[in-house]
């Protein structure tokens, strides 16, 4: 995926969305159910029923732009709300993506000292 700004918002829609969703019906979500206005340049990201799809759509400032992933093995990490939204850093975006548990992620190696 495409590096999101450094200081862009990303929103997490918390439940499941309908994945055969397409750009404009996403948008109305965003705006209508998350309160949020879809071209802002903004990034909201959506999951399927199932957990092992997302939907990430954003505005770029000429026109809506979607992306999809969907994992082999494994779900996405998802809040339990039913609805409502999640703010994320792009970094949690990273993590999400890539299924790491962006809630509470391990860290595999600690210095052992200073100096």
């Amino acid at each position: 995926m495409i590096a999101p700004p450094p200081n862009v918002r990303v929103w997490l829609a918390c439940g499941h969305t309908d994945m055969r969703k397409g750009f404009d019906s996403l948008a109305a979500l965003a705006q209508g159910q998350l309160g949020q206005d879809p071209f802002s340049g903004q990034l909201f990201v959506f999951r399927g029923r199932r957990g092992d799809l997302v939907k990430v759509l954003c505005w770029d400032g000429q026109g809506l732009c979607l992306f999809a992933k969907r994992l082999e093995k494994g779900r996405f990490v998802w809040p339990q709300a039913k609805d409502g939204t999640v703010p994320l850093t792009p970094a949690q975006l990273s993590m999400l993506l890539e299924g790491i548990d962006w809630r509470m992620p391990i860290r595999t190696w600690r210095p052992a000292i200073a100096g």
